[in-house]
C-alpha cells in the first residue's frame, strides 16, 4: 500500500510535526518505535490497511526527530517527555475527545506517558514494551547513545550493526535522534498503576523484555504474544491483528 500524503501541525515551540491518515471511523493513533517512521511501523507491512479496513481512521504521526517531522540540531527542542507532549498536542490539534491510543517500543512507552498525563482513551495498546522500559526509560537510553556515537564501527550481524542498517534505511538524523535521547523520562511505579484504561500488552515470543511485568502493574490489562524479536514483530501480521482485537 502506498503512503498517504503527509499532512503538518506545529507544536506549541514551533517544530513542525507530520503524521499520515489511513481509513474513515473511530480515531486510533498509532505511535512508531525509536529510530522507525510511521510509513515503517505501521504502513509497510500492512497494519494501517488492516485497521481502516475494520472500521479505524488510523493517524500515524512520524515523531519528533523522525521520518517527515522536523528534528532540529538545537538541544532546546527536546526538553523531558517532549515526544508526550507532541502527541498530546496532535489529539487536541485533530479535535478527538473519543479514540484508542497504541505504539511499539518508544511509541508504546509513550502511550503509558500519555496516559499518566491525563489522555483517556477508550481503549490502549503497547506492543514490544517491557516494565523496565517505562520505570527506568532515562538508563535505557545509554545503548542508543553508544550506537550512534559510533557508527560505522560495528561487525556485521551485530546487534549494533543491524540499528544502523535500519537508521541508513530510514534515512535517520543522528543528531537530532541522539538529542532526543535527553528528553526520555522515567514512571513511577505508582503512576502506572493508577492507568485504569483497558490496556493491552503485546510482546514478541522471542523479544527479551519483562512486558508480563507490566501487564501485572497496569490495573486493567491484556497480555498477548506473538511471534517475533523486538525488530522482527513490526513484519508480521500478528500485530496488526492484535491491534485490532484490542481496539475494538
Amino acid at each position: 500500500m502506498l503512503a498517504p500524503d503527509v499532512q503538518t501541525f506545529v507544536a506549541s515551540d514551533g517544530v513542525r510535526l507530520a503524521y499520515r491518515v489511513i481509513g474513515s471511523g473511530r480515531p486510533l493513533l498509532l505511535l512508531h518505535g525509536y529510530v522507525s517512521t510511521g510509513t515503517t511501523n505501521w504502513i509497510r507491512y500492512g497494519h494501517a490497511s488492516l485497521l481502516a479496513s475494520a472500521g479505524f481512521e488510523v493517524v500515524m504521526p512520524d515523531l519528533r526527530a523522525h521520518g517527515d517531522s522536523d528534528g532540529p540540531h538545537d538541544p532546546s527542542a527536546y526538553p523531558a517527555d517532549v515526544l508526550t507532549s507532541d502527541a498530546l498536542e496532535l489529539v487536541s490539534h485533530l479535535g478527538w475527545s473519543d479514540y484508542s491510543l497504541g505504539g511499539y517500543s518508544l511509541g508504546g512507552r509513550t502511550v503509558i506517558r500519555m496516559m499518566v498525563r491525563g489522555a483517556s482513551p477508550a481503549r490502549a495498546v503497547v506492543a514490544g514494551v517491557g516494565l523496565g522500559d517505562v520505570v527506568s526509560a532515562s538508563s535505557r537510553s545509554s545503548y542508543y547513545r553508544d550506537v550512534l556515537s559510533r557508527l560505522g564501527t560495528f561487525e556485521r550481524g551485530s546487534a549494533e550493526w543491524q540499528v544502523e542498517a535500519f537508521l541508513r534505511t530510514v534515512r535517520g538524523d543522528p543528531i537530532a535522534l541522539s538529542l532526543l535521547l535527553d528528553s526520555w523520562v522515567d514512571t513511577p511505579m505508582a503512576s502506572v498503576a493508577a492507568i485504569t484504561t483497558p490496556t493491552a500488552v503485546v510482546i514478541g515470543a522471542e523479544d527479551d523484555r519483562d512486558a508480563r511485568d507490566l501487564a501485572d502493574v497496569l490495573p486493567e490489562s491484556t497480555y498477548a504474544v506473538i511471534p517475533g524479536t523486538h525488530m522482527g514483530a513490526v513484519t508480521k501480521p500478528d500485530l496488526g491483528r492484535a491491534i485490532a482485537d484490542a481496539v475494538s
